[in-house]
């Protein structure tokens, strides 16, 4: 298993992450109640018992219920805060009013009162990571080098990164600013291949069909900027989900991944993980489940050795067709 780029860079994390958008019960006004904060203790109890020691949040999950309840956990747990990484992702603002789209905002003031609010819904001091949640068409990358700085002085924020940036957004950006861009957050899994698929179809034909930034893949392991995975366990869909519906693709492979878990004596959640970790970029999966049970299972990708063999069968059934 390869080691991470973080790790490159001094920073001792957990090979896996938890997703926190599950927390807060659910992404309506209802307000948060006793049963909303007691998942959020069970679901960090989870994390910890398997070895996670991140934690990844965004200001907009369940409109900023998430980071509440999280808060209310550190605040009974007054141990925790420095025993863990807390990372948040701002950018994305929901429609707010007539003639107000949904739309994403890197302006300055805007990602400086959203390191506050986030913050203050969390009841912490500062967060270990900060990203930059979608490319932002507006932004201006001088204005945005220069609140990353403020934050960093301030001490509001540690370190800093991206969330679905291509190599080419993420070097215009970095070009204006002295503080390293060290985390870019992308979706990948054995249901999404694009970032596969772009490699081996190189001089092929059916490259025009996949649909992942130029060059990402590589400039992130060349620049020592770690891959995070999100939707790491492809929403379920090899691990249990109704199939009705889904391609002949997705329903072997979920067949395959079932027969790999049993004939490892482990679970399908595991199986996937160990597919993501196998690869050389030394990718860090975010779990997208807040299920105890679903964590623990998660947790037994770290005992998991899977050959080349194993792998490439995985790659090659879900893609549904042969390598070219």
């Amino acid at each position: 298993m390869k080691p991470l780029q973080l790790e490159k860079r001094g920073i001792s994390t957990s090979r896996m992450v938890m997703g926190c958008m599950g927390l807060g019960g659910g992404w309506n006004q209802n307000p948060i109640t006793e049963e909303d904060i007691k998942q959020a203790h069970q679901a960090v109890d989870a994390a910890l018992s398997i070895g996670i020691n991140f934690f990844d949040h965004a200001d907009i999950y369940t409109f900023g219920k998430a980071e509440i309840v999280f808060g209310q956990v550190l605040k009974e747990r007054k141990d925790l805060r420095e025993k863990i990484l807390i990372q948040s992702k701002c950018g994305i603002r929901f429609e707010d009013g007539p003639g107000r789209p949904g739309r994403y905002d890197f302006s300055s003031d805007y990602i400086r009162n959203s390191v506050d609010g986030i913050l203050k819904r969390l009841g912490v001091e500062y967060i270990d990571f900060l990203l930059l949640h979608r490319p932002d068409p507006l932004m201006e990358p001088e204005e945005v080098a220069e609140v990353i700085h403020e934050l960093k002085e301030s001490g509001k924020v540690r370190h800093f990164g991206v969330s679905n940036m291509s190599a080419a957004q993420i070097k215009l950006l970095q070009s204006y600013s002295n503080e390293p861009l060290i985390i870019n957050q992308l979706e990948m899994s054995l249901a999404k291949l694009d970032w596969l698929e772009m490699g081996v179809l190189v001089n092929h034909n059916e490259r025009i069909n996949a649909h992942f930034p130029e060059e990402t893949l590589e400039y992130c392991r060349l620049e020592n900027i770690q891959i995070q995975a999100w939707g790491s366990l492809a929403q379920g869909l090899f691990s249990g989900r109704n199939l009705d519906g889904q391609t002949e693709s997705i329903k072997e492979t979920s067949l395959l991944v079932k027969d790999m878990a049993d004939q490892k004596e482990t679970s399908p959640e595991a199986i996937l993980l160990a597919w993501l970790l196998r690869h050389p970029a030394g990718i860090q999966p975010i779990l997208g489940t807040t299920r105890p049970d679903r964590i623990q299972k998660c947790g037994e990708a770290m005992n998991l050795t899977m050959t080349r063999e194993e792998w490439y069968s995985l790659f090659v059934s879900s893609r549904g067709r042969r390598l070219p």
